[in-house]
């Protein structure tokens, strides 16, 4: 799938990480909760759209980000969902949560009304960790 791209507005509200073996790892800008985005290479345009081998590859990756949030992160809860009603790309969203974070206990879409961004440092040592921990590769795209 040589003409892959990822959603301009994906791009532009996240930090790119890099790629498991089928989906791009993104990063939402606002650290207040750690929120990954996973854009299958795919042109399904949902979920339930995907072959099973497919389904089956994208939830493995979204366990393996799972796990690394609540163990390496620290983060107790993850909350998982594919929704694409404003972007029509599939992406799924993997988000860390906690009682302590700015939202709790309401969704993060519309209720997430603190900002803070990443500093450089912190987005490699995300990337870093994700690398070593869950196989995480350089994104050529």
């Amino acid at each position: 799938m040589a003409d892959f791209q990822i959603h301009p507005q994906l791009l532009a509200d996240c930090h790119r990480l890099g790629k498991f073996p089928f989906c791009h790892v993104l990063l939402h800008k606002n650290r207040m909760v750690p929120w990954f985005i996973l854009v299958p290479q795919t042109d399904a345009r949902d979920f339930l759209d995907l072959t099973e081998p497919s389904r089956g590859a994208v939830l493995s990756e979204a366990a393996t980000l799972s796990h690394f949030v609540k163990t390496t992160l620290g983060w107790p809860k993850v909350n998982f969902a594919a929704i694409g009603n404003i972007v029509e790309q599939l992406h799924l969203h993997v988000v860390g949560r906690k009682p302590s974070d700015p939202c709790w206990p309401a969704p993060v879409w519309g209720n997430l009304t603190v900002s803070r961004d990443y500093s450089v440092p912190e987005l490699r040592d995300i990337a870093s960790q994700l690398t070593r921990w869950c196989g995480l590769k350089e994104d050529s795209q």
